[in-house]
This record gives C-alpha cells, sequence and structure tokens, in this order.
C-alpha cells in the first residue's frame, strides 16, 4: 500500500487507524488486549488503546516502522512513552528492538505474561472482575487514570472530587453501597 509513496492514501489510512485505536482507547468499558504471538506495528498499537494487555510467554513487540521509513501514526509513539518511559520508547522505536513478552512486563508494556494459550483465558478472567465492578465508576475511575495523557495532576484532582459528586446522580452509586451494608452481591444497572 505504501511501497508507491502515495500520499493521500496514507492520510486516509492514517487517520482511520488513529481514530480507531483513539476510539477505542476513549471507550467507556475496559478493554483487554491477550497478545498470543508477534504484536508489532499496527498490532502493538492495538494492544498500547487497550487498558490492559496480557501477552503469552512467546509473545515478540514492536514498533518497526522507521526501519521501512515510516513510524507508528495511530499513537503508537505516545502511547508506548506513556507506557514505559521514553528511553525505552526511544529503543523500541528508534533502536527497532523488539520486546520479549518477559521483557515487556519488567518494562511495564504489559501487566501479566502467561502460558502459551492462557492469554484469551487470562483476559476473560480479567473482564469478570471488571463485570463485578459499577460500569459507572469504572467509567469515571478510567477518565481519571488517563487524565495524565494531557492534563497536569492538579486538574485531575479536580476532576477526581466531581466525578465523584456525578456517581451520586446514578442508580447504581446507591444499589452499590446499599449492597454493601447488606452483605450482598450489587445488581448493577449502568444508570
Amino acid at each position: 500500500m505504501f511501497a508507491g509513496g502515495d500520499k493521500e492514501s496514507a492520510c486516509l489510512m492514517s487517520r482511520a487507524f488513529g481514530e480507531a485505536f483513539e476510539a477505542l482507547s476513549q471507550f467507556r468499558g475496559v478493554s483487554i488486549a491477550a497478545i498470543n504471538g508477534y504484536a508489532m506495528g499496527g498490532g502493538l498499537e492495538v494492544a498500547l488503546a487497550c487498558d490492559i494487555r496480557i501477552a503469552e510467554s512467546h509473545a515478540v513487540l514492536a514498533l518497526p516502522e522507521a526501519k521501512v521509513g515510516l513510524l507508528p501514526c495511530a499513537g503508537g509513539t505516545q502511547n508506548l512513552t506513556a507506557l514505559v518511559g521514553e528511553g525505552w520508547a526511544k529503543r523500541i522505536i528508534l533502536c527497532g528492538e523488539q520486546v520479549s513478552a518477559q521483557q515487556a512486563l519488567q518494562i511495564k508494556l504489559v501487566e501479566e505474561v502467561v502460558d502459551k494459550g492462557q492469554a484469551l483465558g487470562a483476559a476473560s478472567k480479567l473482564a469478570k472482575q471488571v463485570a463485578n465492578q459499577s460500569p459507572s465508576s469504572v467509567a469515571a475511575c478510567k477518565t481519571l487514570i488517563q487524565n495524565n495523557r494531557g492534563h497536569f495532576i492538579s486538574h485531575g484532582l479536580v476532576k477526581e472530587r466531581e466525578l465523584f459528586i456525578q456517581l451520586f446522580d446514578t442508580e447504581d452509586q446507591t444499589e452499590g453501597v446499599n449492597a454493601f451494608l447488606e452483605k450482598r452481591p450489587p445488581q448493577w444497572k449502568n444508570r
């Protein structure tokens, strides 16, 4: 697709992928990437847009675009740096390093490494844990956790109090507290 140097196609593709991965990142719920092999280029950018990444022990992760005269254009430079810091982002992107699953865990590129064939099951198990939480609370917490991507902590602290108060407009807040006091599982309504 890029061999001909068609700038218009590149513009359309980069915008489409960027918008798709940003939508995934901004998704109200929780997205969990189950990485079961090579996650390179766009594959890793999808995983970077997710909230949590689980890799199988044989997985290899990289952003090799600079090796072919390109760059990660769907959030890769920004999301990778936010997760692993500037030094590791430079090694992975500028030096073209491929990272093993174990190394990805050490540098905080993934949150968990599992045996081969176990990533989807581990992701599903984690998703069930998320499902036990109030959807309204999860969405608010996710917004606050991602605050540092574009704002200072002072903004996040103010926003934290605002979203806390807004939860009192939801049925889930009342249900969650009453379920706790009554020692029963909550029945979330996502309202």
